[in-house]
C-alpha cells in the first residue's frame, strides 16, 4: 500500500486506552533522552521557531497508538507521547503516517506535496507549521539518523528497517 493509495483518514484510529497509555508509559523515556540530545546539538531549531516557540504542537502518526505532543520552548521543553483522548489542546496538528513524518523530520519528502496529495493534514496555526518545518530544513544531517544513532546497533538497524519499508510501500510510485 502506497501512500499516495491511501490518504489519511479523517479521524485516527483510537487505539484501547488500556493499550494507549502502556504504549505511552514505554515510549516516554525515550522521546525524553531524544529531545534533551537533538536540543543539546540543534539549539538554532528554537531560534528559527521565534515566537512559535511556546506553540503546542500535536504531531500524530495515524498508525500508531498515541499522539507526540511537543513544545519545543528551550526554557520548558516537553516532547511526550499522550493518548489521543488525553491531547492537550494544540495551537497546530500535523497528522499523516509515520514513516510519512519521519521523513519530513529530514526533509526527504516534500512537506508541500505530501500535503496537497492529502497524505498530510495540517490545522490550526499554519504559520506555526511552516516555521517548524524551516527550522528542521535547516539542520545540517539526519536528525533520525543521529536519534538512532543514540541507540547503537539495534537503533541503526530499526532506522534502516524502517526506511525499507518505507521504500517497499512507495514502490512503482513516483517520487516527491
Amino acid at each position: 500500500m502506497s501512500l499516495n493509495a491511501d490518504p489519511i483518514p479523517t479521524a485516527p484510529r483510537r487505539a484501547s486506552p488500556v493499550l494507549s497509555r502502556l504504549a505511552c508509559t514505554v515510549v516516554q523515556p525515550i522521546l525524553s533522552r531524544v529531545v534533551r540530545r537533538i536540543a543539546e546539538r540543534h539549539p538554532s531549531l528554537f531560534a528559527r521557531l521565534g515566537p512559535h516557540q511556546t506553540t503546542d504542537f500535536l504531531i500524530d502518526p495515524i498508525e500508531l497508538p498515541f499522539a507526540l505532543h511537543l513544545r519545543p520552548d528551550p526554557e520548558a521543553l516537553v516532547f511526550r507521547a499522550v493518548p489521543r483522548a488525553d491531547a492537550p489542546p494544540a495551537g497546530a496538528t500535523i497528522r499523516g503516517k509515520f514513516l510519512l513524518l519521519l521523513e519530513l523530520v529530514d526533509s526527504e519528502e516534500d512537506g508541500d506535496a505530501a500535503f496537497f496529495s492529502r497524505d498530510l493534514d495540517v490545522s490550526g496555526d499554519t504559520e506555526a507549521v511552516v516555521r517548524l518545518r524551516n527550522a528542521l530544513d535547516d539542520v545540517d544531517g539526519s536528525i533520525a539518523e543521529e536519534t538512532a544513532e543514540m541507540f547503537g546497533p539495534p537503533g541503526r538497524a530499526i532506522l534502516a528497517r524502517l526506511r525499507k519499508t518505507y521504500t517497499n510501500d512507495n514502490e512503482g510510485h513516483p517520487a516527491r
